[in-house]
């Protein structure tokens, strides 16, 4: 028994001290499990020229950063390696990250968190400090906005509370009762995840990962007119993700046919583009007969 933690913790340390491609390819080359990169490229639909740049640590040969993350999370998964730990790897080989973004093994990473802990406990500190004292000596100021916030918050409540009122009465005295229940389409996949929850009650828009997607999965990443990313996420089958409501959003997709677009509860013409290639997320492009 003993015999086999120690080595589960040489290779810990080991990974640690890997780059992020000496880890995909150690996985892909050792172990039971050997397999040709050509092999997880089909399966992935990632060109083997990107997977051969993950392993070698050549980023300057693949597209912009999230396509890099993105390849690099499906790669690790389809290795049985942890994507967030590569994920992380290699944000900190490109500079994304500081030092202090380290892997969560406590055994053996423990002494380098504590110490990351206590270096910004000894920037917070003092900032911290100051900032009682300047409260102490200014108290009646600080006593009459802290006042003020609170009397804006509960006439804020009073204000918001007084439109949630979803009963009414009709002219003829029916009474009547309005739900705040969205309606959600019959999508073709029962809903595994939900994200964007937030554009729920507004969202005429919804995406749904379809069968296409398989196991893998597949990326998708939503931007506004400004380049603002509201996801950036792999999503599997039942996956959906409520679009924000208003127009300019573009999407961007490892695999578009694995996605369903429903337009107002209404499913989309299968999009026609090539893999990563931008879509625009509007119901005048959705709804368009598709091209053959």
């Amino acid at each position: 028994m003993d015999e086999v933690i120690n080595d589960t913790n040489i290779d810990i340390k080991q990974n640690a001290e890997m780059t992020a491609g000496e880890m995909l390819r150690n996985a892909r080359t050792t172990g039971r499990r050997k397999r040709e990169m050509q092999t997880i490229a089909k399966q992935l639909c990632i060109r083997e020229d990107f997977l051969q740049a993950l392993e070698d640590g050549n980023y300057a040969a693949l597209p912009e950063v999230v396509y890099i993350l993105g390849f690099a999370r499906n790669y690790a998964i389809e290795l049985g390696l942890d994507p967030q730990v590569v994920v992380d790897k290699i944000k900190h080989e490109l500079g994304l990250v500081s030092e202090c973004r380290i892997p969560s093994d406590e055994n053996v990473f423990a002494p380098k968190r504590t110490e990351c802990a206590k270096r910004q406990l000894a920037k917070i500190v003092p900032a911290l400090k100051k900032a009682w004292e300047y409260i102490v000596a200014h108290w009646k100021w600080a006593a009459g906005i802290a006042g003020g916030v609170l009397v804006l918050i509960v006439v804020l409540i009073i204000a918001f509370s007084g439109g949630d009122n979803q009963s009414g009465d009709l002219a003829d005295g029916t009474s009547i009762v309005a739900t705040n229940e969205p309606t959600e389409p019959a999508y073709t996949q029962p809903v595994r995840e939900r994200f964007g929850i937030k554009n729920r009650d507004t969202a005429t828009i919804i995406l749904q990962a379809n069968k296409s997607a398989g196991e893998v999965g597949t990326w998708v990443q939503i931007e506004d007119a400004r380049g603002k990313k509201e996801i950036s996420q792999i999503l599997f089958p039942g996956d959906i993700f409520y679009m924000p409501a208003g127009n300019g959003y573009r999407g961007t997709f490892g695999n578009v046919a694995g996605i369903d677009f429903w337009v107002n509860g209404v499913l989309a013409p299968t999009v026609r583009a090539n893999r990563n290639a931008k879509v625009a997320i509007t119901p005048e492009n959705l709804l368009k007969p598709a091209s053959k």
